[in-house]
């Protein structure tokens, strides 16, 4: 298959319209095989993606492993990964809560500041097995993870420290681009004003179900010179048939809004989930769109999906029944 290309801000980095995100690989909700999740890579890497998403967190260590393992003597593929919270040994019982299923032994921390990003870096370098990471983003600086009360301290002190260390890996060219990975737009929008960012990772707020950053985050984005990947793209659940939003059970407004959808959908024969990763995409700052399938199996279903043809009759009937803005851009 060929995946269109896009540069991500003013950098040189290109990646493929669909990319992977790898979660997934961390065993996120559900156990993945290691063998499963090398043998799902190479499929990938074979059917043309070449942006592979990644961070310390998933998996504790495990995701980078794998995606180092895979990747490592494949110069065309993009990579990033995430810095924000470093990993130590585990030395107590794993929180039965924990999202993470059969991780490596170790648990996260934050270290937004100066020392602990540039430590951050080079553990994923070592991690990863490689000696490149072309996409550093600062990660969950939002209140999604840190709640309302001490989002904003946590966020100030982020951009007055971390920041400057990104910037410098990039200007030494260790890394090629900076940018932010957050599950909220606000953050986004307040780091606009604390330097020259290049992309932002927004995990599930601009889908077929979510369009709230059209108004005011994406026009700043694109004044910005940025771009925006797109994770989440089936709002971790609900755009494939599923009842979880934003990781926990959907509100039951929301599963009615993806269940009008889906009618429209099946009215133009089109699977919902196609809808929902190509929409995202026709917007002109939103570079990639980054699902996170889990094995080969889950994988070429979702290439099924992107291959299936979409009459131009299915926006405007979405775009009718007010189950997309009006003003959102849609596949030509």
């Amino acid at each position: 298959m060929t995946f269109a290309t896009k540069r991500i801000g003013r950098t040189s980095v290109e990646v493929t319209a669909l990319g992977l995100g790898c979660a997934t690989l961390g065993g996120s909700m559900l156990a993945v095989q290691d063998a499963d999740a090398r043998m799902m890579m190479v499929d990938a890497l074979d059917t043309g993606i070449r942006y592979f998403d990644t961070a310390p967190l998933y998996g504790y260590g495990r995701s980078e492993h794998l995606v180092g393992d895979m990747l490592r003597y494949r110069s065309e593929a993009v990579i990033s990964t995430k810095a924000g919270r470093r990993l130590r040994p585990r030395r107590r019982a794993q929180d039965l809560k924990d999202q993470w299923q059969q991780p490596f032994p170790f648990e996260p921390y934050f270290d937004y500041s100066y020392d602990g990003i540039m430590r951050s870096y080079e553990d994923s370098l070592q991690r990863l097995g490689m000696n490149r990471i072309d996409i550093l983003l600062l990660h969950d600086v939002d209140s999604f993870t840190h709640g309302q009360a001490a989002q904003p301290d946590v966020f100030k002190k982020a951009m007055d420290s971390a920041y400057k260390a990104m910037a410098e890996l990039r200007a030494a060219g260790e890394v090629r681009a900076i940018g932010i990975g957050v599950n909220e737009a606000k953050p986004i929008a307040d780091a606009l004003a604390y330097g020259q960012w290049d992309c932002f990772l927004l995990a599930g707020r601009y889908t077929l179900l979510e369009q709230a950053p059209l108004v005011e985050l994406f026009p700043q984005v694109e004044r910005h010179g940025a771009a925006v990947i797109v994770g989440g793209p089936f709002n971790s659940g609900i755009l494939v048939g599923g009842d979880t939003w934003n990781y926990t059970r959907a509100p039951d407004k929301l599963v009615a809004r993806a269940k009008a959808m889906a009618e429209v959908c099946t009215a133009h024969k089109v699977p919902l989930p196609t809808a929902a990763l190509k929409f995202p995409l026709a917007h002109p700052v939103v570079a990639s769109v980054i699902p996170g399938p889990r094995t080969t199996n889950e994988l070429n279903q979702i290439l099924a999906w992107w291959e299936h043809p979409v009459p131009a009759a299915l926006w405007s009937d979405l775009k009718g029944e007010r189950l997309i803005e009006a003003g959102a851009p849609v596949p030509g």
